[in-house]
């Protein structure tokens, strides 16, 4: 069964060669705009800009943090850890990081692993699809650049899930590219101190603050200015009472000259996150448990939960259980007892799961909207990989049985 899955990769990832030149065609003409408009910014602003630089860099070298991704040139370990960071805090990063670099310690450990091995492994650092994608861009690096790492940005942004943003961070970082880079960090200091006034998120407000980005990458040491630059924006620049007397660039910034800092940058109201409610059943057979897997695709792709499915409006959640069983797996349970429900929040909605335990379910397990089951010891479950919301329902069942 391996060898055929291998052979059907294997055929995929060939027949994307052609894909790949020309993803990275189609991503000169924005580059190519970006450098344009960052030379000519360059010759507007260039004493200033130099004053920025040589600040943000002696700056950095005296207050950077110690942390693991910072003491290796390593990059393919760069990376995996700008794959981890993005929209995931950094005390959170470091464990999942130490842990991934020691089970997949190159491109090919990585490419030849099975997809859930890597899954396992980021279970619990959410937004899986970053893992997904870098399982999928090792085997490209393989098949295509001989298990390295490509220098050239364009050539990086050509691999699954890597964007401007990361391409950035490794060329910059490991290869001393002077290749610019924008996250949300970013994003707060050069508005603040340019005084960028234009809605974070519109064409006009990316344009320039890439040929910003772009402008001060040029020069020495490319890859500590951009992290110089991150770094003030999550340990001075920050969104809340940023702590103005301590920057190094205070002199330069439009935003406290003006006196609201905090006002800057302009971002959209977030819409508010969706309620949605939804039962997830411990469906016990002869001692084992079913567990069911999403999808590949979509929220949590992948991964193994027990299963369940949506309320429908006004219905009760024993009524639920009951319906998603026999809609989604096949089953019909004689029983279904809640045992409680757990709270959990993904970036668009809010989740209450109600959990039910299910006792004596006839039939056949017939799949609709999963991908695969499995009927597991109760204690192998937690050992799949699965989500936060997934753990916080095995945690309420275990704390349960503990109390009886």
């Amino acid at each position: 069964m391996k060898h055929r899955e291998s052979k059907r990769a294997g055929g995929r990832r060939r027949s994307g060669a052609g894909a790949l030149g020309a993803r990275q065609k189609a991503l000169r003409p924005a580059r190519e705009r970006a450098r344009t408009e960052g030379r000519a910014a360059s010759r507007a602003e260039a004493p200033r800009v130099a004053r920025i630089r040589a600040r943000l860099l002696d700056w950095y070298a005296l207050h950077r943090r110690d942390l693991p991704w910072r003491r290796t040139r390593d990059p393919y370990a760069i990376w995996i850890s700008e794959s981890m960071l993005q929209q995931t805090r950094v005390d959170t990063v470091i464990p999942y990081y130490q842990r991934f670099l020691t089970r997949f310690p190159d491109v090919g450990t990585l490419a030849r692993a099975d997809l859930e091995d890597v899954l396992g492994l980021w279970s619990g650092l959410g937004y899986y699809s970053r893992a997904r994608n870098l399982h999928r861009a090792a085997q490209c690096l393989v098949d295509h650049h001989g298990g390295v790492l490509p220098e050239d940005a364009d050539a990086l942004r050509a691999l699954p899930g890597v964007g401007r943003y990361t391409a950035g961070a490794v060329a910059s970082i490991a290869f001393d590219r002077p290749e610019p880079i924008v996250d949300g960090n970013v994003t707060r200091v050069l508005a603040r101190l340019f005084a960028i006034e234009d809605e974070v998120g519109t064409p006009i407000a990316t344009r320039r603050l890439w040929a910003l980005a772009a402008q001060l990458a040029e020069g020495p040491r490319p890859g500590d200015l951009n992290q110089a630059l991150m770094e003030l924006g999550a340990r001075r620049c920050t969104p809340r009472a940023p702590r103005c007397g301590d920057c190094p660039l205070l002199r330069s910034c439009a935003a406290q000259r003006r006196g609201d800092p905090e006002a800057l940058p302009v971002r959209a109201r977030k819409a508010r996150p969706r309620a949605v409610e939804a039962v997830a059943g411990w469906v016990l057979r002869r001692g084992a448990v079913l567990a069911v897997q999403r999808p590949a695709r979509g929220l949590m792709g992948g991964l193994w939960e027990l299963p369940g499915g949506d309320l429908l409006a006004g219905e009760a959640p024993r009524a639920a259980m009951l319906r998603t069983l026999r809609e989604r797996v096949g089953l019909t349970v004689r029983g279904a007892t809640l045992s409680g429900a757990v709270d959990h929040a993904f970036t668009h909605l809010r989740l209450r799961l109600h959990v039910l335990r299910c006792s004596t379910p006839v039939g056949r397990v017939r799949l609709r909207d999963f991908s695969a089951f499995r009927w597991l010891a109760p204690g192998a479950i937690g050992a799949l990989p699965h989500g936060a919301a997934t753990r916080k329902v095995l945690a309420l069942l275990h704390g349960e049985a503990g109390g009886r």
